[in-house]
Formats: structure tokens, C-alpha cells, sequence
């Protein structure tokens, strides 16, 4: 919708330069903030060390130019993106977030985009090196670039169908934060919310009367057009006043099941008119419902209803996928999944190798470095005859010291290998994790959609429904594997 602020972030009083992108980068993918991590989503870094990664070409670009500006030096840029709330999921927010980035950037800076969900308010913190990928420059912060940025997303979020403020400033006694959503939400929003709410487990009109009531609320149908009174408010709101899918006939609709409203919540669908995507676009195919189970966890006849429909569509979606795919058999599905699924572990487990290596060869730097500057007050000790006025004097270098000298012996080091031999390892290190990283998304996304197909094929079959529980249960955990 809009982006609030593009701010450089330069080093920290009393802080590297590590630990002032630690400190930004660990704020915005707070896993309190991002749904336990799950919506962050990372390009040409891992988000775990984006941190590390980010200095890793810091370092090139002073080697390749010998620049270094020192506390005036900007190391990252971050800037906002927000929402309208209710407008937006948080997965669909991390899809413009990441575009928006890749469009500003131009793909020539790695960056991070962390959708926030503890605020009422949705928004994107997106954070991106100041420095150039093949390190031989840095981002060139022009004149009027939160401008030109606010414009940026501005234009991704027309082309998303989601709302755009033109001028973002006071009107008419409504400002910016009250349209973003950071204050008390409208009575006629409040409405939408709770209709979003009872719906999911209405039958009929009569059942949504009743579930509205239940809620505290007023209804009134003996009218030609139907109010509704929240508890607190002076006037009643009408229906057809709320517009979009809230109005008298799109409720009418939504309980027949022949309309569905955008992000709401179990399996919905947008409807063709709705759609931010184009028409073109493939869309996946969705595991199909245990209805039986949800009946038994207490959904009522409303759920069972649109799951019975939902599930109708998801086979033939199913089924399109299959012959979109050229698969005509079970078995052939079934080695199509697991040679998907070996495709994605094995990119898993060499990313997780080479990233296990570096994290290594960071810490074993970390020691060379300090038994190189206290090598001379160790030998110094030493010489004293372990002398422990001198110890004490002399206690952080000392333990410093030893510390290196334990790691080394741990890792069975007869001779300390060079800092530039180790450089050189971790650059081929991580030229070999991108490389495997490159086409990870698209393999993660073949495996999930193959396994399923897999497991609806299996249910509309009727195959071992002990077999297909475990492997819509691994396909949950695939899932949950971390976007990188």
C-alpha cells in the first residue's frame, strides 16, 4: 500500500559493523514478530546468516576497491512497507514485499523481507545490503529516494489490486495511521471481521442471524434492507452499506457456496473478479479435507458443506495437474514425488554442508585473529614462570589465548592454516551454496505440489489411508522447511 521510510542504517556507537547489521537484521526477523520465522523470505542470502553473508561481500568490495569509509559509512538500507488491514495475507504481503525489493534493488543487492503480524497494522520490514553483490560498488542513496521507493510500491500494490495512498498526509480529520489501521478499526469494519468469523459455520441466513445475535449483535430483518447494531454503537450499520463480499447478496452467495471471500481463512478461494494474479498463472493444488475428522472436531453443517464442494474442486484441480504433468499412473506419481523429494534433500543437505563449513571456518578466523594478538603476551607469561600478578594484569589476553589454543587442539590443527587459505574456502563455499541455492524455491515448490497430488490421488483412490496420513504428515514437515 505504502512505504512509511527508507532509512540507511550506518554503524552503531561502540559496535562493528557485524554486530550494527546483527542488531537491524535480528530486529526485523524477530520470530515473535514473524510467525515463528515462517514469514521470512531471503534473495541471495540465507536469512539465518544474512548477517554474515552481508559482511562476507562487504569485505570483497574493500579488497576489490580499497574504500573505506569508516563511521560514516552506510552498511544497510531498511525500509516499510504497509497494508490495509484485512485487505492482505501474510504469505500474499511476503509476495509483494520480495517483488518490491527485487524491483528496487534491481537484483544487484541481497536483502531480506520479514512480514510483521504482532501489530494490528500488517507490514513488510525489508532490510538490503548497501553494498552490490559482486562487491565492486555500493547503493546509490540518490535525492528524493524514499520518494521514489513510495512510488515503487506504491505501483506493485496497483499492479496486486490492493489499495494505493495517493498522498499519504492528514485529510479530513482521518490521518495516515488511523487509514493504516493503527488505531480503533470502524464499527462498519468490525462487522466485516465478525461476518468473517461466523460464516465459516453458517448454513443458511437464519443460522447467521443467530450466530450474529449469539455475538452480542442486533439484527433487524423486518426491513426492506437489513441492519445490524454492535453492542456500544449508537446507529445501526446496513448491510449493503459494507459493500464487496459483506453486502446483503454476497452473504446470500457465500452461504450457498457459490462466492468466496479473499483470505478467509480455510481453504477460501478468490473468485475470478477478486484474483491479483493473472488468469494465466497455475495455481496449486491444495491437499483435500478429512471431512469426516473436522466433523468430529465439532465443524458444523456449514463447514462440512463448503469442505464437500472445496474438495470436489481440489480433485479436478488434481487432476489438471496430472495431465498438465504428463502422469497417467499412480506409480508414476508416486516416483515422480520421490525423485522430487530426492532432488530437494539433496540441495537441502549440500546448502546445510557448505553453510556448516563456513560457520567453521568464521569461528577458526575468530581465533587465529586473537592468538595472533596475544601470542606476545603469552610467551611474555610464560616466561615469568606463570607469574600470577601477571596473569591477573594481563587476564583477557591470557584467556583469549588459551581459548584459541583449545580450539585449535579440538579440531586436531598441527599448523595453523593462512587467513587468505581460509578466505579463498569460504568464497568457493559459498559460490557452491549458491549455486545449489539457485533453483531451490522451484525444487521445494515441485516437491510439495508432487507430493499433494500424491496424497489427494491417493484419497480419491482409496489407497492405505494409514499410508496417505504419513505422508500428508511429511509433507507438513517438507513445508515447514525454511525458505532461503
Amino acid at each position: 500500500m505504502a512505504t512509511t521510510w527508507l532509512k540507511p542504517l550506518k554503524i552503531r556507537k561502540d559496535r562493528s559493523i557485524l554486530k550494527s547489521l546483527t542488531g537491524r537484521t535480528s530486529y526485523a526477523s524477530n520470530e515473535l514478530k514473524t510467525d515463528g520465522g515462517l514469514l521470512i523470505r531471503g534473495y541471495a542470502c540465507d536469512p539465518r546468516t544474512v548477517d554474515e553473508e552481508f559482511m562476507l561481500t562487504k569485505r570483497e568490495y574493500a579488497d576489490i576497491t580499497g574504500r573505506d569509509n569508516g563511521k560514516k559509512n552506510v552498511i544497510a538500507y531498511h525500509f516499510r512497507q504497509s497494508f490495509k488491514p484485512g485487505e492482505v495475507t501474510p504469505e500474499e504481503a511476503l509476495d509483494v514485499g520480495y517483488e518490491t525489493a527485487m524491483r528496487w534493488t534491481k537484483g544487484n543487492h541481497a536483502f531480506i523481507v520479514c512480514v510483521h503480524t504482532d501489530t494490528q497494522n500488517l507490514h513488510c520490514a525489508i532490510v538490503y545490503n548497501s553494498t552490490k553483490l559482486d562487491g565492486t560498488g555500493k547503493f546509490n542513496n540518490f535525492k528524493n529516494s524514499s520518494f521514489a521507493v513510495r512510488r515503487l510500491s506504491d505501483l506493485v500494490c496497483a499492479e496486486h489490486g490492493l489499495s494505493v495512498i495517493e498522498n499519504p498526509k492528514p485529510s479530513k480529520g482521518k490521518n495516515y495511521a488511523e487509514w493504516l489501521g493503527d488505531k480503533e478499526p470502524s464499527w462498519q469494519e468490525k462487522l466485516r471481521r465478525k461476518i468473517d468469523e461466523v460464516l465459516p459455520v453458517c448454513a443458511s441466513f437464519p443460522d447467521f442471524f443467530a450466530a450474529m445475535r449469539t455475538a452480542g449483535y442486533t439484527v433487524n430483518d423486518n426491513r426492506k434492507h437489513i441492519s445490524v447494531l454492535a453492542p456500544g454503537q449508537k446507529r445501526p450499520s446496513r448491510l449493503n452499506t459494507l459493500g464487496g463480499d459483506y453486502t446483503e447478496a454476497a452473504i446470500r452467495e457465500r452461504l450457498g457456496m457459490t462466492r468466496t471471500v479473499a483470505g478467509s481463512g480455510a481453504g477460501g478461494q478468490l473468485d475470478s473478479a477478486n484474483r491479483a494474479r493473472s488468469d494465466d498463472e497455475p495455481r496449486r493444488v491444495s491437499l483435500l479435507i478429512d471431512i469426516q475428522a473436522k466433523i468430529r472436531e465439532g465443524k458444523g453443517a456449514g463447514y462440512e458443506r463448503w469442505a464437500r464442494i472445496f474438495n470436489l474442486k481440489e480433485s479436478a484441480r488434481t487432476l489438471l495437474f496430472l495431465q498438465e504433468n504428463g502422469i497417467d499412473s499412480y506409480d508414476d506419481l508416486v516416483a515422480k514425488a520421490a525423485a522430487a523429494t530426492k532432488e530437494f534433500d539433496g540441495r537441502l543437505a549440500k546448502i546445510k554442508e557448505a553453510e556448516k563449513r563456513m560457520a567453521e571456518i568464521t569461528e577458526l578466523q575468530k581465533h587465529i585473529g586473537a592468538y595472533g594478538k596475544t601470542r606476545e603476551i603469552y610467551a611474555k607469561y610464560k616466561a615469568s614462570g606463570w607469574n600470577p600478578d601477571f596473569y591477573e594484569e594481563n587476564r583477557e589476553a591470557i584467556t583469549l589465548h588459551r581459548a584459541a589454543k583449545n580450539h585449535f587442539d579440538k579440531l586436531k590443527i598441527k599448523k595453523l592454516p593462512t587467513m587468505a587459505t581460509l578466505k579463498q574456502e569460504y568464497a568457493a563455499l559459498a559460490a557452491e551454496k549458491k549455486k545449489f541455492h539457485n533453483g531451490y524455491h522451484e525444487a521445494k515448490d515441485n516437491m510439495r505440489q508432487l507430493l499433494v497430488a500424491k496424497g489427494n490421488a491417493a484419497r480419491m483412490l482409496g489407497i492405505g489411508d494409514d499410508a496417505q496420513e504419513r505422508e500428508r504428515s511429511r509433507e507438513r514437515t517438507r513445508s515447514a522447511a525454511p525458505d532461503r
